[in-house]
């Protein structure tokens, strides 16, 4: 038997898994991502580190599972979107830390830029995208900008920029490519959407060297071959997406109108919109969903800062969780929140208010409030949010909900998942596979090497391990949620 590798580089761990053929994970090694917060709103990761668990969780899975890289017919990335590398191709080093999707450093200069009401309106028709420093473009313009020399090397051709996937992708084939797919490239606020190429002018605009920008593929294809003694034998890789991507593979919505949710560090809801781009007009994103062979679909994505991230907070800010699977037993515990919300906006509030000054606030506490009331609201939050991005995207249009596919960490959280079914009024499924990047990945890989012959086959791998169902009536779901939407614009500033 032969098997799938995946590699599933998230914001705070990294991840590497082998799948068989039936899309049945087979083991798994996984390594922590240290976080570090250098000024307020800044987030950086260490790239090299990255690379390095990379490579680790790579080799040690194969060992783990007691096979050779022989046994693997091949490998598929899935990443952190919109997480900025920039290196210098001589010698593979970063410049500088990496920038996370999550930092809020460029904020100042996205408001500036925000004032030209034309500009703002050419960059989301180009590009799917808002004016907001969670893209790519700004954060290169940060680094070369503030990197002393960075801009006269990248102007000469000496410096490389990737999201995580081609950093990864650079590493792994020892230099040779320098390629990311389109649904990273379209997360970049330099990649139109609608031609398939960098567009000169943003590049312009930002002042980012087309020389820098990798080549992009579709998701399926001869990406790289591994480079000499990183494995037994050179494993070839053949698919690539991005995280909220790959799991949308992973879920298997490839019909229009299917939509998937996924629980990680921050929350992604993303809808299929079939083959046309779909323009949101409330304040949700339009991107690449993906690029099987002559497949492409669009989706409709609303994307939440915080969400598991909030339980982190409770365990390491506020020591209210010994650990963060304490949430479920502890929101258990109590009938309800006392009236307390947890307004997570810890870096700003993401889809659809994108308010980059907004701060995080606790409301209704009093003397009678414990830490189970407020684990519970922290969890509750993350429902709201995903509430608000819902009623955004039937207001877009995409009428007639039916169901919501979950994935991610939370999504063990059985409790959480009920409570979410209760407030989207809307049946739940999570599938039997949760980690639905590296999933994603692994049938990516499948579908570039032949493995699969198309989607169908791999939807036909899907399936539900268990269904949550309304037990809440919508009435009372609409008095919770109107309480959250009032805290919310308490702390709105724009």
């Amino acid at each position: 038997m032969t098997y799938l590798l995946a590699l599933d580089q998230g914001t705070t761990s990294t991840r590497a898994m082998i799948f068989d053929y039936q899309g049945r994970p087979v083991e798994a090694v996984q390594k922590i991502l240290p976080q570090s917060f250098p000024n307020n709103g800044w987030v950086e990761h260490d790239a090299e580190r990255i690379w390095q668990d990379s490579l680790s969780c790579l080799q040690e899975v194969i060992v783990k599972a007691g096979l050779t890289a022989k046994d693997i017919t091949a490998m598929g990335i899935s990443n952190q979107r919109e997480t900025t590398v920039v290196w210098d191709k001589h010698t593979g080093k970063p410049i500088a830390p990496a920038i996370v999707w999550q930092d809020r450093r460029t904020a100042t200069f996205c408001d500036a830029l925000r004032q030209d009401k034309d500009l703002v309106e050419c960059i989301a028709e180009k590009t799917g995208l808002l004016m907001d420093p969670y893209f790519s473009a700004t954060k290169i313009a940060w680094l070369l900008k503030h990197v002393a020399g960075a801009k006269e090397a990248a102007e000469k051709g000496d410096l490389l920029f990737g999201t995580i996937d081609s950093f990864l992708l650079w590493n792994l084939t020892g230099g040779e490519r320098h390629v990311t797919d389109m649904t990273n490239a379209s997360r970049t606020m330099l990649y139109n959407i609608h031609t398939f190429e960098w567009d000169k002018d943003l590049c312009e605009l930002f002042r980012v060297p087309e020389v820098m920008l990798p080549q992009v593929m579709g998701n399926c294809g001869e990406f790289g071959i591994t480079a000499k003694g990183l494995f037994d034998t050179p494993i070839a890789i053949t698919g690539m997406a991005g995280d909220q991507q790959a799991a949308t593979v992973g879920q298997a919505c490839f019909k229009k109108g299917m939509a998937k949710s996924t629980y990680g560090t921050g929350c992604f809801v993303l809808l299929n919109t079939g083959e046309k781009a779909l323009r949101s007009k409330n304040r949700l994103l339009t991107t690449i969903a993906y690029q099987i062979f002559d497949d492409i679909a669009y989706g409709l994505e609303g994307s939440i800062f915080v969400a598991g991230s909030a339980m982190q907070w409770l365990r390491d800010g506020l020591g209210v969780l010994e650990d963060t699977r304490d949430s479920e037993k502890m929101a258990r515990s109590v009938g309800n929140t006392g009236g307390v919300y947890l307004i997570p906006a810890f870096t700003g509030l993401g889809a659809p208010y994108w308010d980059t000054q907004a701060r995080g606030a606790l409301f209704g506490l009093t003397r009678d409030t414990n830490k189970a009331q407020i684990a519970r609201a922290a969890l509750e939050s993350v429902a709201y949010q995903t509430k608000d991005l819902l009623v955004a995207m039937e207001k877009d249009g995409a009428q007639n909900f039916r169901k919501l596919r979950i994935d991610g960490g939370m999504a063990n959280n059985v409790w959480f998942d009920q409570f979410l079914s209760d407030m989207l009024q809307l049946p739940i499924d999570m599938p039997d596979c949760i980690e639905s990047s590296a999933l994603g990945a692994a049938f990516l890989a499948g579908l570039g090497a032949g493995v699969y012959k198309d989607l169908d086959e791999v939807a036909a791998l899907w399936h539900m391990s268990q269904e949550f169902k309304p037990q809440m009536n919508q009435e009372q779901a609409e008095i919770l949620y109107h309480g959250w939407l009032d805290c919310v614009s308490r702390i709105r500033t724009s």
